[in-house]
């Protein structure tokens, strides 16, 4: 048998406030949101900055705003500058790649100490016009939507939306069951907001707009305190009326000749169109947040008297179809649970990315997750998903459901775009 490996600590999560698109966080940058994140962690943790060994940060939609988002954010942080820190791309599992790139660094003794988490904002991702830098000289030229494009998979032509349908029809998923999946997160979100369930979870973001009246400087000061995507009065008879956004390539065809094709696929995909299933309502909205921790072995927290959140237990990540990318869990989640010891009877809690009704229902099925156990307090469809930041915030989230709730192992698992699942098991400390 081999030596037993040394337990991995969670410490000092915490997340942003879930901004809607175009919402009280657009104008704020993700390495800033990410940077006020480092620094509440540190605030919780007690952590003096220089004993971080290294900084790590999931993000996806801004590499050319800020470069290695994860060194940007904690040089803003405060955060010396002789700290490494690097950025990682896992699309909808970068959140928690984050955590486990700071896993295998501690295995390997490349340090003790790390800071992760993940960041992003949607709302700022640029429209784009390519081939401008040499220069145009006859015809019409375009914006590129930097957005759609990232959200669209480059090998099957396909935007993720698109992807899930392919599993609505394997599944044989009907619209009813999608819409009430969709209305129930809400009501499980916007409950567990009136009970309070977010409040030591969410640091509240302070954004100041400076103003310049002749030799004055006036401030107006707004505080983001509160997720801003749960819709409490959502019904399923609302949802029922919202048009389907992507439907079967030949009933396409039929209806507007002018798409575009190769290989059966549809290349432009930018109508809405009533006979597709996944709607705006059934899906998760487009988000801006961020959220961080503390990872580190439990010998070294135990020395600097940081007192443990959770354990890690488990993770592990697989690789699907990407034209059924929705199906990640299904492939990633037995992965961790067997690597754990255990079945998903011993999960207590399970936070399932919501990215898409259409694929979180037949996800929840085959897995077999009760709905007892199933996204507690609302998921994605009603939070959002700022997908380089997800998987570090459904982190939180379990880390104060298992707190809150007293359960002892909790489950994240979502899809990845391109046709990957990740899924990470946690222990309540």
């Amino acid at each position: 048998m081999g030596e037993k490996k040394e337990r991995i600590v969670l410490a000092g999560a915490v997340r942003t406030p879930m901004g809607s698109f175009g919402g009280g966080l657009k104008d704020v940058p993700a390495e800033r949101l990410m940077a006020v994140c480092f620094e509440e962690t540190l605030k919780r943790t007690g952590l003096p900055k220089e004993k971080i060994d290294e900084v790590i940060a999931g993000n996806v939609c801004q590499p050319s705003e800020a470069v290695n988002i994860a060194r940007v954010a904690a040089l803003i942080a405060g955060i010396p500058s002789d700290i490494p820190a690097f950025s990682v791309q896992r699309n909808c599992a970068s959140g928690i790649q984050s955590i486990t790139s700071a896993i295998q660094a501690i295995r390997c003794d490349d340090g003790k100490i790390f800071l992760a988490g993940g960041t992003e904002n949607m709302s700022k991702v640029p429209y784009v016009v390519k081939g401008a830098r040499w220069g145009y000289k006859l015809q019409h030229f375009y914006f590129t939507d930097g957005l759609w494009e990232g959200l669209t998979d480059p090998v099957v032509g396909q935007i993720m939306g698109r992807t899930v349908e392919n599993v609505v029809k394997k599944y044989e998923i009907s619209r009813e069951e999608q819409d009430e999946f969709a209305v129930r997160s809400h009501q499980k979100a916007f409950r567990a907001k009136r009970e309070g369930r977010y409040k030591d979870q969410i640091l509240p973001i302070v954004i100041q707009n400076v103003t310049n009246v002749g030799e004055k400087s006036l401030v107006n000061e707004k505080i983001i305190a509160e997720d801003e995507n749960i819709n409490p009065g959502l019904n399923k008879q609302m949802a029922a009326l919202q048009p389907g956004i992507f439907m079967d390539p030949d009933l396409l065809k039929a209806k507007d000749p002018k798409a575009k094709y190769e290989k059966g696929k549809i290349i432009l995909e930018t109508n809405v169109h009533a006979d597709g299933t996944i709607t705006p309502k059934n899906s998760c909205p487009i988000t801006d947040g961020a959220a961080s921790m503390l990872v580190m072995p439990e010998s070294t927290a135990k020395e600097l008297g940081i007192e443990p959140e959770a354990y890690v237990v488990s993770y592990a990540y697989a690789a699907c179809d990407p034209a059924y990318m929705g199906e990640g869990p299904i492939h990633a989640s037995p992965k961790a649970l067997k690597r754990a010891g255990l079945d998903m009877r011993d999960i207590d809690f399970v936070e399932l990315n919501e990215a898409f009704a259409g694929q979180s229902i037949p996800c929840q099925r085959i897995l077999e997750i009760p709905d007892e156990k199933l996204n507690v307090w609302g998921g994605a469809i009603a939070l959002g998903h700022p997908v380089g930041a997800t998987g570090t915030i459904l982190t939180v989230k379990m880390i104060h459901i298992l707190k809150h709730l007293e359960g002892k192992y909790g489950l994240i698992t979502m899809c990845v775009g391109g046709g990957q699942g990740g899924a990470m098991i946690i222990e309540k400390a």
